[in-house]
């Protein structure tokens, strides 16, 4: 959906300025409180140009000309891009590292196409040659499908996804905590896809997601987990916080990997809407509207921002350049808890999308950040 004076003014005319400031504020707040994938790219989405051996060209977009590796999506398919190696005045050249999943449309001249962080589709096994378990972990709302993968530490790594993820976000760093020997839960939780849905079906900036977080540790502990370390993303590390200061098993969490935190929530409500075309001040009635339907505490809220309750070290992961999360949260809560936050930022990197932007940068940050957790 795209937003304009005209059809606001149209908007208002017909149902009068009040009732229309509440539909257009819920109607905003749906990109936070129900969110389905990223935003969309590019007005008119982004075409293939051309195509050569190992080379592929789209169109220049600030998202085209992005450092790393990328997924490129479409109807039924999906190829992996890496680094650009050319530009002109309307495209960008990007090696081509697939063409084309397994069954799926092959990649071709004039297909629409959007990129996404999700270079790796799959389970586990299929897409990085790991054996794992499907397992459900029963939460307050009912079972949550999880995967499994064994190791022989006692400490286990539970990762929580992100906005307009699901739990294959985890898959590009399962190679990295497999050859650490730890064992690994990769979490679904309410309303993803499988897992139950919440009586209201919306998003809630975790203050009630959480919980399931807390039904994963729970497991884990049952199930001989001395220590646990979560690992989020997006609002899946603000879970991952919350978790840490309000689980009855707060005493085994024993560190903290936050990688794109919303430590702002107004911001990235705001942040949402301006994305999609929403004007300012119909992106500030989202604000309202999200707080008041996901009943967010914002007191509370500001208290986990600040590391008020942190007491386990952390590395916060970050990028001056996410344009869902802003960053002065995360540079605010690393100054006041240094004593317990190591603290990386990334430049040129989209929300959730660091281990993309660079992928060995970020798993040499997070092999020294574990190493000593072991």
């Amino acid at each position: 959906m795209r937003w304009g004076r005209t059809a606001v003014l149209a908007t208002a005319t017909a149902v009068g300025a009040g009732a229309a400031a509440l539909v257009a504020g819920r109607v905003v707040s749906d990109f936070s409180v129900r969110p389905r994938g990223a935003a969309p790219a590019a007005a008119g989405g982004l075409r293939v140009h051309s195509l050569a051996a190992g080379r592929v060209e789209l169109t220049r977009s600030w998202e085209t000309q992005r450092p790393g590796r990328y997924a490129l999506e479409w109807n039924d398919g999906h190829a992996v891009v890496g680094e650009v190696v050319g530009t002109t005045a309307q495209t960008v050249v990007r090696r081509l590292e697939s063409a084309g999943a397994d069954g799926g449309s092959p990649l071709a001249v004039g297909t629409t196409v959007r990129i996404t962080p999700q270079v790796l589709t799959g389970d586990p096994r299929s897409a990085v040659g790991l054996d794992f378990s499907e397992l459900h972990v029963r939460g307050e709302l009912g079972p949550m499908p999880a995967w499994y993968l064994a190791g022989v530490r006692d400490l286990c790594v539970i990762a929580v996804h992100g906005i307009g993820a699901d739990r294959r976000q985890a898959l590009p760093l399962l190679p990295l905590l497999d050859r650490l020997k730890v064992p690994v839960l990769v979490l679904t939780y309410r309303n993803d896809e499988g897992a139950p849905r919440s009586p209201d079906g919306i998003a809630h900036f975790g203050e009630t997601e959480w919980r399931d977080v807390e039904a994963a540790i729970r497991f884990a502990v049952d199930g001989g987990a001395r220590r646990i370390l979560l690992y989020g993303w997006s609002v899946g590390a603000t879970m991952a916080l919350q978790a840490a200061a309000r689980s009855d098993h707060r005493e085994a969490v024993r560190g903290l990997v936050l990688d794109s935190p919303v430590l702002d929530w107004e911001d990235t409500v705001r942040r949402q809407a301006t994305r999609r075309g929403v004007p300012g001040p119909l992106a500030e009635l989202g604000v309202r509207a999200a707080q008041g339907r996901s009943a967010v505490d914002p007191a509370g809220f500001d208290r986990l921002a600040l590391g008020a309750d942190l007491s386990v070290p952390a590395l916060l992961l970050h990028s001056a350049d996410d344009t869902v999360a802003g960053v002065g949260a995360a540079r605010e809560l690393a100054r006041r808890r240094e004593d317990l936050v190591v603290y990386e930022e990334y430049a040129g990197a989209e929300h959730e999308a660091l281990w993309n932007a660079d992928p060995e940068r970020y798993e040499a940050t997070l092999l020294r950040f574990l190493t000593p957790l072991l």
